[in-house]
């Protein structure tokens, strides 16, 4: 799985870092999304998935290892 974050999209809610802060983070200058890795681990794919559907603006979405790009998981 490969996350991509669309950060013209993205709101600043943090909820994905309150999520799972050992993949997300937030920038200081403008608040939006930073990842700090774009390929997290087998274990972390379920919660990463539940991070895609909650985010309010769309702004979080992972490409599967068949490049098929997943909005809602």
């Amino acid at each position: 799985m490969e996350i991509r974050v669309d950060r013209d999209r993205c709101a600043g809610s943090s909820l994905c870092v309150s999520y799972l802060p050992d993949v997300f983070d937030q920038s200081d200058d403008d608040g939006k999304v930073l990842l700090k890795t774009a390929e997290p681990g087998a274990d972390a794919a379920q919660a990463v998935r539940g991070v895609v559907t909650r985010c309010p603006t769309g702004a979080i979405t992972v490409r599967a290892r068949d490049a098929q790009e997943v909005r809602d998981a």
